[in-house]
């Protein structure tokens, strides 16, 4: 349907779970976006990575050097909405930076 394309909720195209760590690698098909989010059960730290179509598997299996490369710090103190907002915007800054 017209116009309805971006309110469906993201399709999961892989999930892992490892030591209460869970990172699941999204797609939304309205805006063709890919987004890595990862949730640590036991610190609670939670971050959102956007995702390159070329790099998507690599920054699901490797979501920490990923933040970690783009200045996210990852511990326990991070802010969700912050870390999402940051992860977004660096993650596009370094893809124009490196490229398609």
């Amino acid at each position: 349907m017209p116009g309805t394309d971006s309110m469906q909720p993201p399709r999961e195209l892989a999930h892992r779970v490892n030591d209460g760590v869970e990172i699941v690698l999204f797609w939304n098909e309205g805006t063709d976006e890919l987004t890595v989010n990862v949730s640590d059960e036991r610190s609670r730290a939670y971050f959102e990575l956007a995702a390159r179509r070329d790099q998507a598997l690599d920054v699901f299996y490797h979501p920490y050097a990923y933040a970690a490369s783009i200045g996210i710090p990852c511990d326990t103190q991070l802010a969700s909405s912050a870390a999402a907002a940051r992860g977004r915007a660096g993650l596009a800054e370094a893809s124009e930076q490196t490229g398609p």
